[in-house]
């Protein structure tokens, strides 16, 4: 796959997203959106591709934010229908991917940047990384998930205090409030990411997929999340991969999963 703005690396299991506008501090257009899309959708539907890693290029940011040149004289319809159609194609769509996202957070992210790591499975922070929304200092919010998700992991009272005051905070900090699952060195960020990719490539990824629908329909408003986890605990009795992992538990050798 060639893109203008993003780099795809597929390597065995795994595939490495890359955000690549260094210039722009890998700052999201809607040409780098719908890209990204395009890419997950892609490898989404390879079954070889089992975990995705996304990152951003360079050393200084994952993604600064959005790129506030393409909006600001948008008119009250069309903010509305941008936020509309950037949920839809990039932020939903990678938390309801099939296949897991793991968020390499190697620098800013902030706005947008920040909303789109929120949007992965989970996220690993370098200890240089910077995070935070400050839409509110531009007079707009959130408008990428950020006002629903960033509540969702560190708690109402501390998002609306990162939202209202628009600051930043370090990693030390997002690790503190449980908005990043580990702090590394920016020369530990890859190999820890692709470790954990690993560990998650060993495991049936029919299993995951299941998991991730339960998991989300938890923070649903109009679903049962108990009920979704009854009915994938279920559907799960019916692959082969839950033939193969019981199997190979009885049989005391490691499951292998296609």
């Amino acid at each position: 796959m060639e893109f203008e703005n993003i780099l795809v690396n597929q390597q065995e299991n795994m595939a490495t997203v890359t955000i690549n506008r260094p210039t722009k501090l890998n700052a999201l257009n809607r040409d780098t959106i719908q890209e990204l899309h395009d890419a997950f959708k892609v490898l989404n539907k390879d079954k070889s591709v089992k975990v995705i890693i996304l990152t951003g290029s360079g050393e200084k940011a994952f993604v600064a934010g959005a790129d506030i040149a393409e909006f600001s004289d948008f008119s009250v319809k069309e903010g509305g229908k941008l936020a509309a159609k950037g949920q839809k194609l990039l932020f939903d769509y990678v938390e309801n991917l099939a296949t897991p996202v793991i968020a390499a957070v190697n620098g800013f992210a902030l706005g947008g940047g920040l909303e789109l790591a929120m949007a992965c499975h989970f996220r690993v922070a370098s200890d240089n990384a910077k995070m935070g929304l400050p839409e509110v200092s531009l007079g707009v919010i959130p408008g990428y998930g950020g006002t629903q998700r960033l509540p969702q992991l560190v708690g109402k009272g501390r998002a609306n205090e990162m939202i209202m005051t628009a600051g930043m905070i370090d990693a030390q900090k997002a690790l503190s409030y449980g908005l990043v699952n580990y702090v590394v060195t920016p020369e530990e960020l890859m190999p820890l990411c692709e470790k954990l990719a690993g560990k998650i490539t060993n495991n049936s990824s029919v299993a995951i997929r299941y998991a991730i629908k339960a998991v989300n329909a938890g923070f649903s408003t109009d679903t049962d999340g108990f009920d979704k986890e009854i009915k994938a605990f279920g559907e799960c009795f019916g692959t082969d991969d839950f033939k193969e992992g019981t199997t190979a538990f009885l049989e005391k050798r490691k499951a292998h999963f296609e």
